[in-house]
């Protein structure tokens, strides 16, 4: 029973927050304990339903809000040692690179550090690492 929603329809619903759910689970409540009071055209069992399965449905979510933010932690973590791979690498590049003919590639792949001019400093030359980068 999973929906889809546009962003209007977002926009647009009423929103239960966390008072608001107080107020509709008491409401809810005294309706379906004092029916005399509902008119036909209000379907009480129906948002009864729907209170239940917000019910059933928030630990799923909050599993997977769990699970979502492992995955982003997993990612930043995989793409950090990746990073600090590829600067140790590109480091032993400065240093081994122009005895291996590789200067090229080096400054190639450096472009990654290009600085844009400024028009008060001297531009480096293109390729090289700034210090601490």
């Amino acid at each position: 029973g999973l929906v889809s929603l546009t962003v209007w329809e977002r926009r647009h619903l009423a929103k239960m927050g966390e008072r608001s759910e107080v107020f509709c689970r008491q409401t809810l409540r005294v309706l379906a304990q004092n029916p005399q009071c509902v008119p036909p055209s209000l379907d009480i069992t129906d948002a009864m339903r729907d209170l239940q399965a917000v019910d059933e449905l928030r630990p799923r979510m909050q599993r997977l809000a769990r699970l979502t933010e492992r995955t982003q932690d997993t990612d930043m973590a995989l793409r950090a040692d990746v990073m600090e791979a590829a600067m140790a690498g590109y480091a032993l590049l400065k240093v081994s690179g122009r005895t291996m003919g590789l200067d090229g590639l080096r400054r190639e792949i450096g472009s990654r550090f290009a600085r844009t001019k400024r028009s008060s400093e001297v531009p480096e030359a293109a390729g090289d690492v700034p210090e601490g980068a």
